[in-house]
C-alpha cells in the first residue's frame, strides 16, 4: 500500500473496525444495520490476518477445522448481496478507488466511510443512510482483497428480488411481519406455524417452521433442492449442520430480522460460540446465532454463511478454560480434531 489511506487502513486492527461500525450505526438506515453487522462477522479481519500469517495456509485452515468457502478475493462483488445496500456497489467501488487514489491525509476511519458513503450517496441520487454501510462493506473489502483485485472486478451489482424490490421501509415491516395464524390463531392451544425467510450464497427461499421449534429441525424438513450440490456442507435443508446439540458451530447464521422472536441463547451456545470465534454479542438475543440452538416464535429472515470454522482459542485467544462438552459422534470427532490441531500451544 504506498498512501497514507491505504497504509493508514493496513495498521487497522478488527477492534478498531468494529468501533468505527458501531459508531457509524445511528447513520446506517435499519433496513441495514444488522446486514452490516453480520457482514463485518462473515469476514473477520482478525482471521484473515492469521492465515495470511501461516507458513502452510492449508495446514492452518486444517488446524482450526475450516470447511466450505472462505474469503473475499472471488466475492467482492457478490459477498454483500444480502444488504439493501448491495445496489449501490457500482458507486461505492468507484468511490472507493477515488479514495484510495488520492493523496488526502487520514481522516480516520468513520469520517472515511461516511465521506465514500457521501459521494456514493449523490452518484447514486440517494440517501447516505442507504449507502453508509455497503461504503463500509467497501472499505474493508479493499483491505483484504487489495487495491489492484478491487478494480478488476467488474463491480456489477445483482437486481433485487423478492422483498428486496421494495423501499427500505417496507423490507423492514415485511421482516417484522408474522404469517397469519387464521381465525383462531390467538388460541395457545393452536399450532402455530411461521416462515424462516433465508438467504444463503448458492440459493435463497422460504421453509415453514413451527412455533418453538429450532430452526435447523425446520430446515432439514426442506426437500425442495438438492442443498448438497449447492453446499456441500448441506446434508438436508438450506441450513448446514452437523450435531444439533452446538458442538460443532457449522449452523452459525445471521439475523437479518425477527432476532427478538428468537428463544435467548443459554449458557452452553454462549461458551460455543466462543470457542468457534465467531463473535457473537453479548445481548440474550443477538443477531449471530447457532440454528441448532434457536427456537422461533414468529417469522425470522436469516442469512447463511458460506463457511465454518472453529478459530476461537488460535485467533480469539479468549476461551483458554472453556472446557468442551461434546454429546454427539460428530462433535466427539471434532473435539479430537480440535485437541490434535491445538496441541502444544
Amino acid at each position: 500500500m504506498n498512501n497514507a489511506f491505504l497504509s493508514e487502513l493496513e495498521m487497522l486492527n478488527e477492534s478498531q473496525w468494529q468501533q468505527a461500525v458501531e459508531e457509524l450505526l445511528p447513520a446506517i438506515h435499519e433496513v441495514d444495520r444488522n446486514a452490516v453487522q453480520i457482514w463485518f462477522r462473515f469476514y473477520p479481519l482478525d482471521l484473515v490476518r492469521y492465515l495470511e500469517s501461516a507458513e502452510n495456509i492449508e495446514d492452518a485452515m486444517k488446524g482450526i477445522v475450516m470447511s466450505g468457502d472462505f474469503g473475499l478475493l472471488d466475492k467482492i462483488d457478490t459477498s454483500h448481496r444480502f444488504l439493501f445496500g448491495h445496489r449501490f456497489w457500482p458507486q461505492v467501488k468507484a468511490a472507493v478507488e477515488a479514495r484510495a487514489a488520492s493523496c488526502e491525509p487520514f481522516a480516520g476511519l468513520p469520517a472515511e466511510i461516511s465521506s465514500i458513503a457521501k459521494t456514493a450517496a449523490v452518484s447514486a441520487k440517494t440517501s447516505e443512510t442507504l449507502t453508509t454501510a455497503i461504503a463500509a462493506v467497501g472499505v474493508m473489502t479493499l483491505v483484504q482483497a487489495g487495491l489492484d483485485d478491487l478494480k478488476k472486478a467488474p463491480g456489477i451489482a445483482a437486481k433485487p428480488e423478492g422483498v428486496m424490490t421494495g423501499p427500505p421501509d417496507q423490507i423492514v415491516m415485511e421482516r417484522a411481519k408474522d404469517d397469519s395464524q387464521g381465525l383462531f390463531g390467538f388460541l395457545k392451544t393452536v399450532d402455530k406455524k411461521f416462515s424462516v425467510h433465508f438467504k444463503a450464497f448458492g440459493s435463497e427461499g422460504t421453509f415453514p417452521i413451527i412455533n418453538e421449534e429450532e430452526i435447523t429441525s425446520a430446515s432439514q424438513k426442506d426437500r425442495d433442492r438438492d442443498w448438497q450440490a449447492l453446499d456441500s456442507r448441506c446434508w438436508e435443508g438450506p441450513v448446514p449442520i452437523e450435531c444439533t446439540s452446538a458442538s460443532c458451530g457449522t449452523c452459525w447464521i445471521g439475523v437479518l430480522g425477527g432476532q427478538e422472536k428468537l428463544s435467548d441463547v443459554s449458557t452452553r451456545e454462549r461458551r460455543q460460540m466462543k470457542l468457534f470465534g465467531h463473535d457473537q454479542p453479548d445481548s440474550a438475543k443477538p443477531f449471530i446465532r447457532l440454528a441448532c440452538q434457536a427456537e422461533a416464535s414468529g417469522n425470522v429472515t436469516i442469512v447463511i454463511p458460506p463457511w465454518n470454522a472453529v478459530f476461537g482459542k488460535r485467533v480469539r485467544k479468549n476461551i483458554e478454560d472453556l472446557e468442551l462438552e461434546p454429546v454427539t459422534s460428530s462433535a466427539a470427532k471434532l473435539r479430537e480434531t480440535i485437541k490434535n490441531a491445538t496441541a502444544g500451544e
